[in-house]
Order: C-alpha cells, then structure tokens, then sequence
C-alpha cells in the first residue's frame, strides 16, 4: 500500500548519512549478543510502523499479530535464543519513516526491520536498508517499486503480501466473471501510488476482459465532499464502481454515493480493511461491496481458525488483514534466521530470498526473483457491516 508525502526524504538522509555511514563498522554485531542490547541470548528486531497519524488503523494491527507471533516463537526460541521486538512510531509520515530506520539500525542496531504499513512509508526505508545490509520486510506495503525498482531487485528488502498488479486483475477479473458487469467507473485517490497502480491494473485486465471504462475520477487525500466528482460518475451510468483507496476517504465516499444514488457495486483493495471504514461508511451504504484481500477471518482453513483463536484470546477481537500479515512476517523472519542458523544480517538476507513453500495464515509463500510472494489473494464482501469470506483467487 502506498500513502503520500515523500517529502523531506532525501534532506533527512542527507542529514543523517554520517550516522548511517558510522553503522557500517557494526554490522556483524547487529542484532546479535553484542549489539542487541538484549544481552546474548536475544534477536532484535525492528518495527517501524504507523502507530499514530493518517492511517494508524493499519499500523497499530501489524503490531498485534507482531506481537502474538513473538511470544508464540519465543516459546521454543531461535537456535537458542529469544526474539526482542524494537518498536518506532514513523506517525504516517515518510520523513518519519526514513529517522526511525536510521534509528533502529544506528543506535538499536537490530538484525531486521519490519514495516511499514504504507508503501510510501516503506519505499522511505529502503536506501537505509540498502546502505546498512539490514533486511527489511514490509508486511503489507504493495508497490512493485519495493522489491524492484527499475528491473533491478533492492537485495536486502522483502515483502509478505501480494503486489498490487495482482490485486488490480483479481478485482477486474470478479467484475466480469462473478459480477457480470460490462462498463465500470474508476475513482482513484491521485496522491497514492497505491490508488494509481491499483487503477491501473484494474483498467487494463477490466479492457482486456470485454469490459468498458465510461468514467474516471479522482480525488485527494484528506477531501470530504465527494458528491460532485460521484454525481458525474452517476450521470455515465456504470455498472460498477472501482475504487482503490483508503479507508477514511473510502468510508466517506461510500456514504455519499449511496445517498446520491448509487446502488451499484463498489470495490476496492486491501486499504479498505480496517474496522474504522465501518463507523465511517455506516453498515449499511456497504452492502453490495467488495474488497480483494490477503486473508478471511472467515475462511476455513484450519491454520487460520487457530489463529484466529489465538488472537481472539489475546486481544478480545477478531484480526484483519494487516494483523495476519504481521503474524505471519513474524513467522517468515523467525524460518530465516532459524535456517540462516546465526543473526547476522546478511545471512538472514540469504536465508529469506530462499522461502519456499512456507506455510502461513495468509497462504502458501514462496518468494519469487523480486522477493514478492506468489500466493492467493481472498474476496471479501461486506454484508450488514461484517466482511464474508466470497471466494479464493489462485495467482
């Protein structure tokens, strides 16, 4: 996912590239006995999350799984020693973002760090991660640009979702399909990648499918009132609504579109989980929606239902998406190092570009060339304020 603001990134570096080129000289002890600050028996591990700011929804559930995960896998432990998770709060924020990898690598010195959220707020970490040969692993950050930026693979940072090109099809695909819809109208947030990647995907596989594009719209983070850009999407008469975003605009659009009118179906991506868009939305303005996503709570499967319970009994809730995937990149990290059979950096960097087969809540992962998983991605329909589980897409 990507949010926007990439703003000061390069004067925050710049300011800090002394300390940065200072870590260098470290990074054998980095996150082991004698650079935790654990003593030797710990791992340190850096999160570098959204726990405040726009979307702190996001943020604040990859901490939870994190967390349930960490104390599952220090149970047993990693060839002898505990898991110490470092928290950093980037606030929303790139700049943020790009200070608290300084921070975690600089003064925490851990073996990895995980996060962000946002792709906007992960892309701010990948040149420290890069000059530090520090791994880095977004749970949920699904900008191709990540992994891969300009067909050239950034070594040392990873990923455990889906990338949105994937997404976008699997959206356009259930349009035609499932939906049986022909003419579609597009409502992107122009200030996020995420939004404009996601479109782009949409349209193309949408087009190619048989189906019609006969609006497209755009909005800006932070807007409020919709209901000119949705009245000219209603005068087009589409049959569907695609609308990749976030959930505090999503929510207010929905709403506005069902007041004008609007009965079609709407559906977006995975930046619509979160259990705020269901106070801001209202119930029911989001019957009829739709949302591809990493996983159901919902589904079935028996490796999900106990995490579910597990995370029902820690935290009195059930988890969305963002908290399975921080569940299970907890999990994908503690199989490197255990494979890599040691805590340095660039041993575990090895050990997590050659994940095959490994079982998680999200899916099967298995990283390809660019470090991006090939998994499943789940449909989700909203019914009466409650996501249920619709189907499962195969990549």
């Amino acid at each position: 996912m990507k949010k926007k603001r990439l703003a000061s990134i390069f004067l925050s570096l710049a300011l800090t590239a002394g300390v940065m080129a200072g870590c260098g000289g470290e990074k054998e002890t980095s996150g082991t006995s004698g650079g935790s600050g654990g003593g030797g028996d710990t791992i340190k591990i850096g999160a570098n999350l959204e726990l405040s700011g726009g979307v702190a929804s996001y943020g604040q559930s990859i901490a939870e799984g994190l967390e349930l995960a960490f104390e599952e896998i220090n149970k047993e432990g990693i060839n002898g020693k505990k898991l110490k998770l470092v928290k950093v709060d980037n606030k929303s924020d790139a700049a943020e973002a790009t200070n608290g990898a300084i921070k975690l690598v600089s003064q925490d010195k851990v073996a990895a760090i995980i996060g962000a959220a946002t792709s906007t707020n992960t892309l701010a970490q990948v040149q420290v991660a890069q000059d530090n040969k520090v791994p880095l692993i977004t749970p949920t950050g699904t900008n191709p640009t990540i992994t891969n930026k300009d067909g050239k693979v950034n070594d040392f940072v990873f990923r455990t979702c889906f990338i949105d090109p994937f997404q976008g099809t699997v959206a356009a695909k259930f349009a035609i399909n499932d939906l049986k819809v022909k003419t579609a109208a597009v409502l992107i947030d122009s200030s996020s990648d995420y939004s404009k990647g996601l479109s782009a995907a949409f349209k193309e596989a949408f087009e190619k499918e048989g189906g019609k594009i006969v609006a497209e719209e755009a909005y800006v983070a932070k807007d409020t009132d919709f209901r000119a850009t949705l009245t000219r999407i209603k005068s087009a008469n589409p049959e569907f609504i695609f609308l990749p975003g976030y959930y505090e605009e999503v929510g207010l659009i929905v709403k506005q579109a069902r007041e004008l009118g609007i009965n079609v179906p709407i559906m977006g991506g995975d930046g619509w989980d979160s259990p705020k868009l269901v106070e801001i939305a209202g119930k029911d303005p989001l019957n009829n929606t739709f949302i591809t996503n990493h996983y159901s709570s919902n589904d079935p499967d028996q490796k999900i239902q106990d995490f579910v319970k597990a995370f029902k009994a820690k935290y009195n809730k059930s988890p969305d998406a963002f908290s399975a995937l921080g569940y299970d990149t907890a999990y994908f990290l503690a199989d490197a190092i255990k494979r890599a059979g040691s805590t340095d950096p660039e041993k575990i960097k090895d050990a997590l570009a050659k994940t095959k087969d490994l079982a998680l809540v999200s899916g099967t992962l298995t990283l390809d060339k660019n470090h991006d998983p090939v998994k499943s991605a789940t449909i989700l329909e909203y019914k009466n304020g409650q996501q249920q589980f619709k189907t499962k897409v195969n990549p």
